[in-house]
């Protein structure tokens, strides 16, 4: 029996919720990272969710999540258990992934990179270099022989923002929408130059380091919150894939616990 299996992704700023039933993703819903602070406050909240969603919680067989924020992980490990009766799957760097990876040290290596990583590999192919746009913009390398190579760390969009804001007394807030020009001539397009324009340039130029290394041939899968917003401004990004992280989170369950997730 085909049965739903339910994918966290737990990030510093979302929660994400998706849906898989027979391999295809289904309703999904982001959450505030702090919807709640213990596991029955999360469990109502995921209860909740599955009402938001249309999708009943008995109909979950499986559960399995990936988290970047450790002190959350044992909150929905535990509401997982008291509220959907399923114990999940969490991720780490020791599961089978479909790739070999290369990392000097896999214990340093963020799940969130992981998962992206399989998820790119296993559905658009390789030699591929993968941006998430989330607290940090991660660029991840992955050969054509299937090899995870490593990658590059920088702020996130939204944290260097809050930095400059938080910084500069006289600098206002803005949204990250594109200014008329990149010379800005005021001060919101200004800033809405620098800080967009300005991240499209490092997205421009890592993708040019990344392909002088994996081949002019490589593949850009982008994801995460920002993802749409940069990809409008620059030729770079080859595939938007909004619920990437998702995706790799069913993939490992399916690699590691087959006969539940088929």
């Amino acid at each position: 029996m085909t049965g739903m299996l339910l994918a966290i992704d737990i990030g510093n700023t979302n929660v994400t919720l998706g849906v898989f039933e027979g391999g295809s993703l289904g309703p999904r819903l982001r959450l505030a990272t702090g919807a709640g602070n213990t596991a029955d406050e999360y469990g109502v909240v995921m209860l909740d969710a599955f009402r938001r969603m249309g999708v009943a919680a008995t109909d979950v067989r499986a559960v399995a999540l990936a988290s970047v924020v450790p002190a959350l992980t044992p909150l929905l490990v535990e509401a997982c258990e008291g509220y959907l009766r399923h114990a999940p799957l969490v991720v780490d760097g020791t599961m089978r992934t479909g790739l070999r990876s290369l990392y000097d040290d896999p214990r340093q290596l963020g799940v969130d990179r992981i998962v992206d990583a399989a998820a790119a590999y296993k559905i658009y192919g390789a030699p591929a270099c993968v941006i998430d746009f989330g607290t940090a913009t991660t660029f991840d390398a992955i050969s054509g022989d299937g090899d995870f190579l490593g990658g590059a760390i920088a702020p996130g969009v939204a944290v260097a923002a809050a930095s400059l804001f938080g910084r500069a007394a006289k600098l206002p807030k803005v949204d990250l929408d594109a200014p008329p020009s990149a010379i800005g001539r005021n001060l919101r397009h200004s800033l809405q130059s620098g800080l967009l324009y300005g991240y499209v340039g490092l997205v421009e130029g890592m993708v040019a380091r990344f392909r002088a290394e994996l081949g002019r041939g490589a593949k850009v899968v982008a994801t995460g919150g920002l993802a749409e917003v940069v990809a409008r401004e620059t030729k770079s990004i080859d595939i938007l894939a909004p619920w990437l992280t998702l995706e790799g989170v069913r993939i490992i369950h399916e690699l590691n616990v087959p006969s539940v997730a088929r």
